[in-house]
């Protein structure tokens, strides 16, 4: 397996690079209070609507660009190294779930307005406690269905134009489109720690709601695994992002007349920050390949970049924030920022245990 990027997603990952230096500014986040509206959260997405970003895993059949996920990779890498506050992730999980469990018309229907920039999109999926599909019911109400409950922690929910809602049908769990300001639909944001990103409630009473037809047991294990790898590229890039600025203070901050990287104790825990950046990129860039090629292995390798990936970008944070010393908490600073994001991408798909232990029984199930 060669791990070396191509001209193709050197450039990509450059003009993301130049585009996201150029637009994206995070000091309206540097003082108490502030929201990813401040800075700049809707403008930001009809920016990126403008270079067709939407349409980049929309298959080109449904007017889409049908990029490989070692492009998506290149993007929501830049995405995560800036902190980029817009309604990207949450029209990424929604795509997805119309991708894996949609019909064919509903596929064109859905997913052309997707490409074109003209919706946002949302997957709701959690109960409070993390239980998947569990806190929303769905019953027939003729030829429509009719969704009722509560779904916690949903990523752009309050800017998506349409939600995906998991939910339970005759004890099976299967994915709905709900339109998000239809009758019966109640969005609320949470007081999230992450303020880089929406996160809310959706609640439903009665809410009418279009049954993608190709739902079955294996949808969300198939979203799931792309969801790992958009989370792990962030925080990879994020634990880098981190530690280049660890070193900038290092080496500019004196202390007792010398620089304060010359010490050993920051010395060596940057060191060991630098391999965990490189191995957690390494293992962004081995889930996006097999998933592009579908390989067998994907499942596990998007688990296993995605537990990395998030304890690489929590230590990182932390030791940055030690670095810096009391500075390093402070509003005025960004350093707080990837902090809380580090801390979010590794509880939002469930924590970094959670990630192990679906690669020991995927490991125990090659062996059987």
């Amino acid at each position: 397996m060669n791990f070396t990027l191509s001209d193709d997603h050197l450039e990509l990952r450059d003009a993301a690079q130049t585009f996201l230096d150029k637009e994206v500014d995070l000091r309206p986040l540097l003082v108490p209070g502030a929201t990813a509206t401040d800075a700049g959260y809707d403008t930001l997405w009809r920016k990126i609507a403008e270079l067709g970003w939407p349409s980049l895993i929309v298959p080109e059949t449904y007017g889409g660009l049908g990029m490989s996920y070692i492009d998506l990779a290149m993007v929501v890498g830049e995405m995560g190294r800036t902190l980029a506050p817009c309604p990207f992730f949450g029209t990424l999980a929604g795509t997805w779930a119309i991708l894996r469990a949609g019909s064919e018309d509903q596929r064109a229907r859905l997913l052309g307005r997707v490409a074109g920039g003209e919706a946002k999109l949302a997957l709701a999926l959690t109960s409070m406690d993390g239980a998947i599909g569990e806190s929303v019911a769905a019953t027939a109400d003729g030829s429509n269905h009719r969704l009722t409950g509560t779904a916690w922690y949903v990523v752009d929910a309050a800017a998506a134009d349409q939600i995906v809602v998991a939910a339970r049908l005759d004890g099976r769990l299967k994915f709905f489109v709900v339109e998000a300001k239809a009758a019966g639909v109640a969005i609320a944001l949470l007081d999230w720690r992450d303020i880089t990103r929406q996160v809310g409630t959706v609640t439903l009473t009665g809410a009418l709601g279009e049954l993608l037809t190709g739902s079955d047991d294996q949808t969300w294990p198939w979203v799931r695994d792309r969801l790992y790898l958009t989370l792990a590229a962030e925080s990879a890039a994020g634990t880098r992002v981190v530690l280049d600025d660890a070193v900038t203070y290092a080496k500019e901050r004196m202390a007792f007349g010398r620089p304060l990287g010359a010490f050993q104790a920051i010395k060596h825990q940057l060191a060991e920050l630098a391999g965990q950046a490189e191995c957690a990129t390494a293992a962004v860039h081995y889930a996006a390949w097999a998933l592009t090629e579908d390989d067998a292995r994907a499942p596990l390798a998007a688990a296993m970049a995605q537990s990395y990936a998030s304890d690489a970008y929590r230590d990182a944070t932390y030791r940055n924030v030690q670095v810096f010393g009391a500075i390093g908490f402070t509003w005025e600073m960004k350093n707080h920022l990837y902090y809380k994001r580090a801390r979010c991408n590794a509880e939002l798909l469930g924590p970094p245990a959670q990630q192990r232990e679906e690669v020991i029984q995927l490991l125990e199930r090659q062996a059987a």
